[in-house]
């Protein structure tokens, strides 16, 4: 019987809805975020709108068993469902802890006393150019750690880089050959160390693009007061829009793709004691490296490897929560694409690994689980992905149902998961979990990291190591055909699929009953998506090359006059001002608090509310200026959703498109 009879079953699962909707808002306001007992019990109810929804799915909407078309489709995406959804419990199982290690740091700071502990700062490069280079070098040579050394690690043999590195004063190293790629080329370094009358007592990892903040070794080191301690991680931020943010315009109102990873999965991970190492902006114990051989080469991901080989022997690898690097994010897409199926691939091999899940090994049980969730993470969200804008067209073509689901059924069993689902989310990561915009980052990159995913699994050995590009030609607008082929292909197909359904009695099939409104909201909810995803394989020109955007305050003179301005963005030699209208090729002085001198300037053009200056700095102003717009201050970017602003900044995009 219907506990709302008069409403009907609609109405009824429309008030299941909506009440729990209203719960959610409640709960809003009494939850802490930091405390286990509350996500603990946010994430169950999860739990139990997952099981409720999952036993909904297997007894009620599946064919029934038999040798048919509609059996086997129906079942292979039940199949990857379930699939997918214990990935998301495993997640959530591990988001029900955080670990926030800052007041740990705050109160082991400077442990060490008097003797300071020598620290190698380990720049690993293979083929980055001199801008994206000296920018890391410089601020690692600013670091207020007194007793370190910077090794700049060139696996390409770069006469020119060697020179370089000598007049800056820091260490150059090269090796014979690119054995172990990324992973060898430390390990060289690390040898030519042991080699030393001193050796270092720790060691940090940077990538060539990545520029430390000035207390990045001190705020690190002091979570070392453990001595069980291997290995502290620390978060990577972006000084640059990553291409979804950049395609989009969104720069200022939608956080980079790998915030919720780096900013909420983390500190959760490190609740659990299974944070794990992301290469750059590293910091391992000596002692603990040399016990374990250095990096292994067992995996293209060699961070997430040495996680597990220090684990193995017994080290603890912890994670710090705090913006002490700032990089330089992919800026295309296929080099976005190409780097997340690199580190699928990488997993592939880990779990494959001596170090796998069920090889013989002693991690612990949650070292393992660790592993596996990751595995079923890429194994399954990709997949599914795909397979939600492919099942749909079954039925518009070939009438097969694969999911004989009753609208009334369909909002209160899948509705109130994903409400719960998606308020969870988001009162724990700051609104960062945006429907659409999340499906199209996960389906941009479906295709080739699916078949990185089972590929790794199937053969693990064998497959190249591809070096993220960075920097390169982005002045004009560039369309990503083989990336947006698929997807346009889909959207094609899923239009066609709905119009013919509309358009002619043939197509327009009733064996699906009730679900037909299913059907149809999937196919119209996917059109959205495949078109949303395939403007994202449309790159806008990037007029600004590895931008710093931290607004800061300048004085320009010009004529005997001094104008009191805002510095919006500083690129390698330019600089954005906002505040005042001033001519073309206009030349003055720019003064900037922290940097030594006036600074010769003039007007490249004017914009609509300032104008752009190419700057002519000294060597000693050009090394202020990297260490003033990077090495200092807090996190480039937003950390979080600002949905009035995102809205704002789609409707543009959206009226840019429009204009063509």
């Amino acid at each position: 019987m219907l506990p709302f009879p008069h409403l009907g079953e609609l109405g009824t699962s429309a008030v299941h809805l909506v009440t729990l909707a209203g719960l959610a808002i409640a709960a809003s306001s009494l939850v802490n975020p930091r405390s286990t007992l509350h996500r603990s019990l946010l994430f169950a109810v999860a739990f139990a709108l997952a099981i409720r929804y999952a036993w909904w799915r297997a007894t009620e909407t599946i064919a029934p068993p038999g040798l048919t078309i509609e059996m086997l489709a129906s079942w292979s995406l039940f199949g990857i469902e379930m699939l997918s959804l214990v990935g998301s419990l495993s997640a959530f199982v591990i988001m029900s802890r955080v670990t926030l290690r800052s007041a740990e740091a705050d109160a082991h700071a400077g442990w060490w006393g008097t003797d300071e502990p020598r620290v190698a700062i380990l720049i690993a490069t293979y083929n980055e150019d001199r801008d994206v280079l000296e920018r890391t070098i410089v601020g690692a040579k600013s670091l207020r750690h007194h007793n370190k050394e910077v090794i700049v690690c060139d696996d390409s043999r770069r006469d020119w880089l060697r020179d370089f590195c000598a007049g800056l004063g820091v260490r150059y190293m090269r090796r014979p050959d690119n054995k172990g790629q990324k992973a060898g080329n430390i390990n060289h370094t690390l040898d030519r160390l042991a080699e030393d009358p001193v050796p270092p007592d720790y060691i940090a990892v940077l990538d060539a693009d990545f520029v430390p903040h000035r207390g990045f070794i001190s705020r690190t080191l002091a979570l070392f007061h453990d001595p069980r301690v291997g290995l502290v991680q620390t978060p990577q931020h972006f000084f640059n829009a990553d291409p979804i943010q950049h395609n989009f315009g969104l720069s200022q109102s939608y956080p980079d793709e790998q915030r919720f990873f780096f900013d909420h999965m983390q500190p959760s991970r490190d609740g659990w004691g299974i944070a794990f190492c992301c290469g750059t902006s590293s910091v391992c114990r000596w002692e603990a490296l040399r016990d374990v051989g250095g990096f292994s080469t067992e995996s293209v991901t060699e961070d997430f490897m040495l996680t597990l080989v220090l684990q193995n022997r017994g080290w603890k690898t912890v994670y710090l929560s705090e913006p002490l690097t700032e990089g330089l994010a992919p800026e295309g897409l296929k080099e976005y694409v190409t780097q997340r199926a690199r580190w699928c691939l990488g997993l592939m091999q880990i779990a494959r690994s001596s170090l796998g899940p069920f090889a013989r090994n002693d991690l612990r049980l949650r070292d393992r689980w660790s592993v596996i969730d990751s595995v079923l993470y890429w194994t399954t969200t990709f997949p599914f992905r795909i397979a939600a804008i492919v099942y749909p067209l079954l039925y518009w073509y070939f009438n097969i149902t694969v999911v004989d689901a009753r609208l009334p059924d369909v909002i209160s069993y899948f509705g109130c998961y994903f409400v719960w689902i998606l308020f969870t989310l988001n009162l724990l990561s700051r609104g960062m979990v945006v429907p659409i915009l999340n499906d199209v980052s996960q389906l941009l990159g479906a295709i080739p990291i699916s078949r990185a995913a089972f590929t790794g699994l199937f053969k693990p050995q064998g497959h190249p190591f591809s070096v993220t590009a960075k920097g390169g030609d982005r002045s004009r607008i560039t369309v990503q055909w083989h990336l947006m082929m698929p997807f346009l292909i889909a959207f094609a197909a899923t239009l066609g699929g709905l119009v013919l359904g509309i358009a002619f009695d043939t197509f327009a099939f009733n064996d699906a009953g009730d679900g037909k409104w299913v059907i149809l909201f999937w196919t119209l909810y996917n059109l959205v998506v495949l078109a949303t995803t395939a403007m994202a394989c449309i790159e806008l020109p990037r007029r600004e090359k590895h931008v710093a955007d931290k607004p800061v305050r300048a004085i320009f003179n010009t004529d005997g006059i001094s104008w009191f301005l805002w510095i919006d963005s500083l690129t390698m030699d330019t600089v954005r001002l906002r505040g005042v209208a001033l001519g073309a090729q206009e030349r003055g002085q720019l003064t900037i608090d922290g940097i030594p001198g006036e600074i010769a300037a003039y007007v490249i053009a004017p914009t609509g509310d300032g104008a752009r200056l190419q700057l002519l700095p000294d060597d000693a102003q050009r090394e202020a200026l990297f260490i003033r717009f990077y090495a200092e201050g807090e996190e480039p970017g937003v950390i979080g959703v600002r949905g009035s602003a995102l809205v704002r900044d789609l409707l543009l995009r959206l009226a840019r498109a429009a204009r063509g």
